[in-house]
């Protein structure tokens, strides 16, 4: 009713909305282009090394991957999903060609009976439960013969499984190459317990303020080429926005809320087909509480039993204490305006309750590593009773430790529960005995040790709802405010900002949008607004206005960044501070030169401190931070010699080496040896493919496309 109704209030601007976008898509020239991109590029996905990705390929692969995605997950996300596993296999792929790594056909039935998921399916074991390739063969006859669908998807599995070997192949090669000897072991070792502790001075580089260092623009610059890795960008842009949200005005909250309030009283109506005049009963005296819902609420009778949990926390106890046919309302609630009546109160009608479950063989849905007889079970679980029952006992460890239900991890903790939803003599304990009780019952699934911990009254309510959603008229008044906004924007001379300052609207930055990204702040998936932002007729300063969810958002460019090195400008937040401590380094040392430790420290009114039991692996000294340099320095000098200035991470340095302990010496360190292959040997998969992934040459068109 609720649906039809905002249809009909609608309709005037729906005409008028889809007129205006007809006219926009004339004059913006939509019609003479295929996208966003003004046109694909070809059929080429990407191109990877030389290797070509076709688009027809990667969508049927998207295909297939949402057939088996999870629930929720986007359209984009799943591109960028297959698009990374794509460039992983074909990265990889092209390296394993080079070293002549392949599964040749006969080997291929060897590889795939190593996986799991069909080496272990029953269907392709025989009576001994081993693998069986003729079963399996079988079975692939019979799938490419009569389910050619399937059996081009197990080619795709198939491809997989072979992928995956030949990966594992080459890594194993990698990974035999990495080792670690007896002396690495040992230095390891020794990094990590040999010990040093010192005195030191130190003067930091924030008793400079940084106001006084004057870094140039083009000493940024010269940095930044200095170190091109650090500063390489993706092609990204900034825009900004401004959004008109499609709600209810004040205006429509109160009709909305004077509409729910006339509904609960009856009225008189005249029907003139039969000439009479009939009393209609409104929702406080209606008995036929489901279809008086269902014509005049936008949610149907719930006719489920709620406990106070259950119901929205602000207005529980009131819901609560209302009488059997008394009414509450009209309240606000998750974007509705409600009206509640009691239709009926149940004390104690739902229970909280743990047990400890005996099973026995024969019993349903037993664990088959149970062998205990009924017999047993039953000893078993009379002993558990009386231990329950002791004074001091704590139940759920009890059941932790003894239950053989599902629910033994959550120390037999089965929540709360209404009548009806245990089996019966379960269900019959559960409601028949007080809280605190503690007992027995049997069941078909074996003796149960339950406790009843807690009890809650429950009611069934019937609630009347309106949403509150904007008025016609408040969703006119939105375009129309939307469109002179993006009217003025594109045609006066005034700023983007100062003009939605003067409307008082607020303007919301986004900045280094990528061409593959989709969610924008403050607005969501918005994917179409990123393509108009990478569309190569979209200028600096293009505005636009878009119809998105709830609304409208104008929306315009105001920074394009190319792939390559970052302008001084971007980068300048993160050399900056970079630059700064250098020349503070610089002038301190300049400042400092020749002197002792105690001259340095009075000199710059400091204290000389000591840190001691400092390691390589834990280079941090306390009150000063983590220190790596300083601290090599340390293990550097003879005992009592002191060093010359060092340029540190928080300040410059001068330390005194005041006593040196070396670890004992081990028998032997094929323990660290061991523990260092180990470790760099787990890291092979992930830094082998991000190596050779830097180095490849990748054309990504994606964008164009998605």
């Amino acid at each position: 009713m609720a649906i039809l109704e905002n249809i009909r209030k609608r309709t005037t601007v729906l005409i008028l909305i889809i007129g205006l976008a007809l006219f926009a898509f004339v004059i913006s020239g939509i019609f003479t282009s295929n996208d966003f991109s003004g046109g694909k590029v070809g059929s080429t996905l990407a191109e990877i090394n030389g290797t070509d990705i076709s688009i027809d390929e990667f969508r049927s692969k998207i295909e297939r991957a949402s057939r088996a995605s999870a629930p929720g997950l986007t359209s984009l996300q799943l591109v960028n999903s297959v698009w990374n596993q794509v460039l992983r296999n074909t990265i990889l792929s092209q390296q394993m060609e080079d070293l002549g790594i392949a599964i040749e056909q006969d080997q291929i039935i060897n590889v795939i009976q190593s996986s799991p998921g069909i080496a272990q399916n029953p269907q392709f074991q025989n009576e001994n439960g081993l693998f069986d390739e003729a079963r399996f063969r079988e079975f692939l006859a019979e799938l490419k013969a009569n389910a050619p669908a399937q059996y081009a998807d197990w080619l795709v599995d198939e491809d997989a499984i072979v992928q995956a070997a030949k990966e594992q192949t080459y890594f194993n090669l990698i990974r035999a190459g990495v080792g670690a000897t007896l002396k690495e072991g040992e230095l390891d070792y020794k990094l990590a317990n040999d010990k040093v502790t010192i005195e030191y001075a130190r003067v930091p580089y924030s008793s400079i303020p940084d106001s006084t260092i004057i870094i140039s623009k083009n000493q940024i610059a010269d940095y930044i080429k200095a170190h091109p890795k650090e500063f390489k960008q993706e092609k990204a842009r900034d825009i900004q926005f401004v959004y008109f949200e499609e709600k209810a005005s004040a205006a429509d909250e109160a009709a909305i809320k004077e509409a729910i309030t006339g509904l609960l009283e009856d009225r008189v109506e005249y029907f003139e087909e039969r000439d009479t005049t009939d009393t209609i009963p409104g929702f406080r005296n209606t008995t036929e509480l489901a279809a008086f819902l269902e014509r005049n609420s936008d949610s149907n009778y719930d006719t489920i039993y709620k406990a106070k949990k259950d119901l929205p926390a602000q207005f529980a106890d009131t819901l609560m204490a209302l009488k059997v046919g008394e009414l509450f309302g009209p309240y606000r609630d998750a974007g509705a305006f409600k009206i509640s009546r009691m239709v009926d109160k149940k004390a104690n009608g739902s229970v909280k309750a743990s047990h400890i479950l005996i099973s026995y063989t024969g019993a349903q849905r037993a664990n088959p590593a149970v062998t205990r007889t009924k017999e047993e079970a039953g000893q078993r679980a009379g002993e558990l009773l009386a231990e329950a029952r002791k004074e001091g006992t704590v139940f759920a460890e009890l059941a932790r430790d003894n239950s053989d239900g599902p629910s033994a991890p959550q120390g037999g903790d089965l929540g709360y529960f209404q009548e009806g939803v245990m089996t019966e003599k379960f269900n019959d304990f559960a409601f028949q005995n007080p809280v605190g009780h503690i007992g027995m019952v049997e069941t078909e699934f074996g003796y149960h040790i339950v406790k009843i911990d807690d009890k809650q009254d429950v009611v069934r309510l019937a609630t009347l709802t309106r949403d509150i959603e904007a008025s016609e008229e408040t969703i006119n008044n939105l375009f129309t405010e939307a469109t002179k906004f993006e009217m003025a924007a594109t045609t006066t001379e005034t700023p983007f900002t100062e003009l939605a300052e003067q409307n008082k609207f607020l303007v919301r930055p986004v900045n280094k949008i990528k061409a593959m990204d989709e969610n924008l702040p403050g607005l969501g998936a918005q994917r179409a607004i990123v393509q108009w932002a990478f569309n190569e007729d979209t200028s600096l300063g293009d505005i636009r206005r878009f119809n998105i969810n709830n609304g409208y958002a104008v929306v315009q460019l105001t920074a394009q960044y190319k792939e390559g090195l970052m302008a001084v400008e971007d980068a300048s937040a993160t050399v900056l501070p970079i630059l700064r401590k250098q020349r503070k380094a610089e002038r301190i040392m300049s400042e400092n030169q020749g002197k002792s430790m105690e001259d340095f420290a009075s000199s710059n009114s400091l204290s000389v401190a000591t840190a001691s039991a400092l390691t390589v692996k834990a280079p941090t000294i306390p009150g000063a931070g983590r220190e790596p340099l300083v601290v090599g320095t340390a293990f550097a000098l003879d005992q009592g010699a002191s060093s010359d200035l060092i340029e540190g991470e928080t300040g410059v340095f001068i330390i005194r080496l005041k006593s040196r302990e070396d670890a004992p010496e081990l028998e032997n360190y094929i323990t660290f040896a061991n523990s260092l292959q180990s470790s760099n040997a787990a890291r092979v998969s992930m830094e082998v493919y991000n190596a050779l992934k830097e180095k490849a040459e990748i054309e990504d068109n994606r964008a164009n496309f998605y």
